[in-house]
């Protein structure tokens, strides 16, 4: 299980957001240096203790009207290989040392026990607090035959989103989960998909509603 460690970070990861996330093609610029706050998430575990997994739900209020992003974090103790467009920055932490922090859509670790989640095979925990499920998250998948096992992926970012290109072992079968980045608390669920991710996130009264993290369809 992740261990959360009560110490420092230098920078934060507020700090590194505020540089990383105007170059985001889903950013909704504002003309403004962004403020992110962070409004939620969840975190998942690495069965190898290795590397940092978590859903991070931020809220930017630099603009006219707030908007809640979502960005999976890796946390590495060294660099990941072929992954320089999806390093958001380096840190200090107090506990463990240099840490490399990815954009987790790109990253393999993250993509693997993103996929076992939404086939149940993955338990979500909780942000803040070690060894601790987290039963506001959510996941299904109805497609029947797949498996939690991920032999390759690819991750493309468009102005909607991330599309990861999952292909399942040992039957080949080709999904897509696309990572919302522009979270819309409250939104209903897409009734053509074949699985998804839910899990709170904030409205602009400062109460939460269960919103949808990530999508599953077929491939075309």
């Amino acid at each position: 299980m992740a261990v959360i460690h009560r110490t420092t970070l230098t920078p934060t990861k507020l700090e590194l957001l505020t540089t990383w996330l105007p170059a985001q093609p889903w950013y909704r610029g504002t003309g403004q240096q962004p403020e992110p706050a962070r409004t939620g998430g969840f975190r998942l575990d690495d069965p190898k203790g290795e590397v940092g997994i978590e859903f991070m739900v931020v809220t930017d209020t630099s603009g006219d009207q707030p908007v809640t992003y979502q960005v999976p974090f890796s946390y590495r103790g060294a660099p990941l290989t072929g992954a320089d467009d999806a390093l958001i920055g380096t840190t200090e932490h107090g506990v463990l040392g240099k840490r490399w922090v990815y954009d987790g859509a790109h990253d393999p670790v993250v993509v693997a026990q993103l996929f076992a989640l939404v086939a149940g095979e993955a338990e979500p925990q909780m942000q803040s607090t070690s060894d601790t499920p987290d039963p506001s998250v959510t996941a299904r998948l109805d497609a029947s035959g797949s498996t939690a096992a991920v032999s390759s992926f690819t991750a493309t970012n468009s102005p909607d989103g991330t599309d990861i290109l999952v292909t399942t072992a040992p039957d080949g079968r080709e999904l897509t989960l696309r990572v919302n980045r522009v979270l819309q608390p409250g939104q209903n669920a897409d009734s053509q998909a074949l699985g998804h991710v839910m899990a709170p996130a904030p409205l602009p009264d400062g109460t939460t509603a269960p919103t949808e993290f990530v999508v599953v369809h077929a491939h075309p």
